[in-house]
């Protein structure tokens, strides 16, 4: 999703505007994330910038999302722009300690 958002409707009020945006932004996220994933991938994860326009635009994580929104909305900006690419990842497992490391031997003094 690649989109510039105006925050003034002609018809809803500022507060429902935003609303009605940021449940575009998660209904586009779910319907995502529904999607088949290529063999050998484990989850989809998403790509996001977000700026008052294309070229100002910075990257920032999913969950910033409304968070950002509502900084616009608050710098009384006329809109934003928002872009959001999916892409699928592979789980990659932490690596585990040999617990002959560790100092820690579960003995209690």
């Amino acid at each position: 999703m690649k989109k510039t958002f105006a925050l003034t409707h002609p018809r809803l009020k500022p507060a429902r505007w935003v609303d009605a945006i940021k449940h575009e932004i998660r209904k586009y996220l779910k319907r995502e994330r529904r999607k088949a994933l290529p063999a050998g991938m484990d989850y989809w994860t998403f790509d996001c910038r977000f700026g008052a326009t294309e070229e100002v635009a910075v990257k920032i994580f999913t969950p910033d999302i409304n968070k950002q929104i509502d900084a616009a909305v608050a710098q009384d900006l006329p809109g934003f722009y928002v872009e959001i690419l999916a892409r699928a990842c592979p789980h990659q497992p932490r690596d585990r300690r040999d617990d002959t490391d560790s100092d820690f031997d579960g003995a209690s003094d």
